[in-house]
């Protein structure tokens, strides 16, 4: 009996994954197409007045440089479901299914360009969206500033090409106002000669758009 119940409850999590798992490539394979559409207009628009460059890093992760700025666009290869608090079971939705629940993941980080330009190892980058996608195509997103309540209509909202083209504007948007900060004194006073050696040449010190910050200040609902 539990032998047969277990391969029943098997095989059902593994058809739901890969159905979930399909529907998150497929959208991640469009995010692309959007980013790249992006890109080109930015370049046309921009001329010489800024260096917009999209490169792609294997099947699951592409970067995305443009006035002074790197989003990296990341999906994860796993399938993940949420504890029982998250806001999205209190929907009538998900109770009437709760497999509706698992979902892919693409997330967003934003990045300085300079940092991958002189290999600044230690530069911080910020995770600032993480968009979900389930079995039916329902998607939200978790972000920084708008991003963090424009798209989190889990129950009506579907993934489509004019919703990624709004989650990526979104993103340049928010990397674009989000500012690259003085650190306060006391966090930057000292160094050590391991740390200078190493900055001989390449300017190797820690930088962040928000180092020595609460970066929590900027209203979010993702935790650091």
């Amino acid at each position: 009996m539990n032998e047969k119940l277990i391969i029943e409850t098997l095989e059902e999590k593994t058809e739901l994954k890969e159905k979930v798992y399909q529907n998150t490539l497929q959208t991640f394979s469009n995010l692309k197409k959007e980013v790249a559409i992006f890109s080109a207009f930015m370049s046309k628009q921009l001329g010489s007045k800024g260096e917009v460059l999209l490169k792609e890093n294997g099947a699951f992760e592409i970067e995305f440089h443009f006035g002074g700025e790197v989003l990296i666009f990341s999906m994860h290869t796993d399938i993940f479901n949420f504890d029982d608090s998250h806001f999205i079971h209190q929907s009538d939705y998900l109770k009437h299914d709760n497999k509706r629940s698992y979902c892919g993941v693409i997330k967003v980080y934003n990045f300085l360009s300079d940092s991958f330009k002189y290999n600044r190892n230690n530069d911080l980058g910020y995770l600032i969206a993480r968009m979900f996608i389930n079995i039916e195509n329902h998607y939200f997103v978790e972000g920084k500033r708008q991003l963090g309540f424009l798209y989190n209509d889990f129950e009506n909202a579907i993934i489509d090409e004019t919703s990624i083209k709004a989650v990526v504007e979104s993103c340049v948007l928010y990397a674009t106002e989000f500012d690259l900060l003085v650190p306060p004194f006391n966090e930057v006073k000292e160094i050590t000669v391991y740390q200078k050696i190493e900055q001989m040449g390449n300017a190797s010190i820690k930088t962040g758009k928000r180092l020595g910050f609460q970066f929590q200040a900027d209203s979010d609902h993702i935790s650091y």
